[in-house]
């Protein structure tokens, strides 16, 4: 599902809502878990699940068409971690 589908997903279900109003509420939504994660910190969803922002450590990997050795540095990568109902719900 792309956010765009999501936007029309809302607003078939909710024709109450103007359109423009879900699709700014979706972006904000999504700008502040972006704003709340570059700053390091870690957002929880109850039921859902939470992200939060891990260091990758730096590492030698192999490009898989040559074979060339490359050196990757460290790095800051977002974690997702289902909560139980969505656990749950992906595996009925």
């Amino acid at each position: 599902m792309t956010r765009a589908d999501l936007i029309n997903s809302l607003i078939a279900r909710y024709r109450d809502i103007p359109p423009s109003q879900i699709d700014k509420s979706v972006r904000e939504i999504f700008e502040q878990m972006i704003e709340t994660l570059s700053q390091g910190e870690r957002i929880e969803i109850r039921g859902f699940g939470s992200f939060e922002v891990r260091l990758r450590e730096p590492r030698i990997a192999h490009n898989p068409k040559t074979g060339e050795r490359v050196d990757l540095p460290a790095r800051k990568v977002v974690h997702f971690k289902p909560g139980v109902e969505l656990r749950n719900r992906v595996n009925s």
